[in-house]
């Protein structure tokens, strides 16, 4: 799935997770809104950024408005992706003004986690600059927001690994328990699946990267390696000739991911992207 593509952005999930979201929040109605303001007043709001920080999310924060009343507008003033500093105007929202009060809680939830995750996604990214390596999310992300954040990983320049279950084999440790073994469950694997979709395999020693290797895993994961057992690692895939990616997960900190990118892994997993980012602090004013 492309999930920067507009025309897979909207899809009926996200509307279930901002319908589910603004019954929360509004349930029978907002009372402070409906008590004080008038139903013909009509205003205009200022969305802005309040620290510096990797927009993303705007999409969503329109879908919030135009389900609570299609006749507020959104016009976005900067893309998503792009880094803006402190006091930014990043859009305007004009309307019926118990509508803008009404969705201004849920639309700016939505855009300060996706832009925290933009956000921390860049900082990864930018440590590995100039390596040959991708940096990508995982599957732990908040429960219903995985397109979203997936989306926002993108916004601030990684990748996306597999976005479910559905979407390719990743044989991890509990996989090899109840198969078997490794080669086993890459067997199996390979005797069901399309031809097309990759085989991963989750690996924790050297002896299981041989046994990968001579598997013919199409992807090897090298989970929870030190640094210089992942040299040794890449050197040893390296060696044979089936075309195999290399993925490095765990414990992939700011800290440490360069040095795991330079010994000549082709993919960084972070589950940090998504389950570790602060939201990010922005505001709407009428």
């Amino acid at each position: 799935m492309n999930l920067v593509s507009d025309a897979n952005l909207l899809l009926p999930q996200v509307d279930d997770l901002i319908r589910i979201a603004l019954a929360e929040d509004v349930g029978t109605g907002d009372r402070t809104t409906m008590a004080t303001i008038s139903a013909d007043t009509t205003a205009e709001a200022r969305v802005l950024a309040k620290s510096p920080l990797v927009l993303a999310g705007m999409p969503f924060f329109a879908r919030v408005f135009a389900m609570v009343d299609p006749r507020v507008t959104v016009e976005q003033l900067v893309a998503d992706g792009t880094f803006v500093e402190p006091i930014t105007k990043v859009a305007a929202v004009r309307g019926p003004a118990r509508s803008l009060l009404i969705g201004e809680r849920v639309g700016l939830n939505i855009i300060q986690r996706l832009s925290g995750v933009a956000t921390h996604t860049k900082r990864f990214v930018d440590a590995i600059e100039g390596t040959a390596a991708r940096v990508v999310d995982t599957r732990k992300t908040t429960p219903g927001m995985r397109l979203m954040q997936k989306y926002a990983v993108r916004m601030g320049g990684g990748s996306n690994h597999r976005f479910g279950l559905d979407s390719g084999v990743l044989i991890k440790d509990n996989h090899i328990k109840a198969c078997g073994g490794l080669t086993a469950a890459v067997e199996r694997a390979r005797a069901v699946c399309p031809h097309v979709l990759k085989i991963e395999v989750e690996t924790g020693s050297m002896a299981d990267v041989r046994e990968a290797v001579s598997a013919k895993a199409d992807v090897i994961m090298l989970d929870n390696m030190s640094t210089a057992m992942m040299a040794e690692a890449v050197a040893l895939i390296r060696a044979d000739p089936h075309p195999t990616v290399i993925e490095a997960s765990g414990n992939l900190g700011l800290d440490r991911i360069r040095e795991v990118a330079e010994v000549g892994v082709d993919v960084l997993s972070v589950g940090a992207l998504t389950h570790s980012a602060i939201s990010s602090d922005l505001s709407m004013k009428l």
